[in-house]
């Protein structure tokens, strides 16, 4: 069974913004190696649309990038879009029934799912789909954005804390209790 993971680098006071965090080279690595590694990447439209940068080899690109476009190309993504028509290379779209869908993927596959954004992060939250919490949490206070939790959060345990080179570090959490308390404003961690 396939675990669904929800992990993004996030300031200090909470939000996410792929443009307002540098991703030294340790961590860079890790996400070349966890991208290696995944089953896949389940992914919302927006995030997915930003993603797709990776889809095209850029001449500016050191060999890191390049290894980790090679690592993300090879990888199956199910976006989740009511938008689009058709997903790029190795993309598939998830149709209107979001948790037939995942808990499919969960049952069929074996290893680590992505979960790419905290709108679409949410709604798995929600559905109690949601097997891991990883929050890469950088010296930066940003005092506006989107938030990582997008709405009500799970009660949750505390699993694992590593530095994780150039002043980050990822804290690792899982539900509390399986299902409990998810989708109905619990706020306790």
């Amino acid at each position: 069974m396939a675990k669904l993971v929800f992990g993004m680098n996030q300031s200090l006071d909470g939000y996410v913004d792929h443009t307002a965090f540098a991703t030294g080279p340790t961590l860079f690595r890790h996400f070349i190696e966890q991208a290696r590694e995944q089953v896949g990447s389940v992914y919302g439209r927006r995030l997915y649309e930003i993603m797709r940068y990776w889809d095209e080899d850029h001449p500016e690109w050191d060999a890191a990038r390049r290894e980790f476009a090679a690592a993300w190309r090879n990888q199956t993504k199910w976006v989740v879009s009511r938008s689009l028509d058709s997903a790029g290379p190795n993309a598939k779209l998830v149709g209107d029934d979001l948790e037939a869908a995942i808990r499919g993927l969960k049952a069929e596959l074996a290893g680590e799912i992505q979960v790419g954004g905290p709108d679409l992060a949410r709604s798995l939250t929600d559905l109690g789909l949601i097997d891991e919490y990883r929050l890469y949490l950088h010296p930066v206070v940003l005092g506006r954005g989107k938030p990582f939790f997008a709405g009500p959060r799970p009660r949750l345990r505390l699993v694992a804390t590593d530095v994780m080179g150039e002043d980050v570090v990822r804290l690792t959490y899982v539900p509390a209790c399986p299902r409990a308390g998810v989708g109905r404003g619990d706020q306790s961690l």
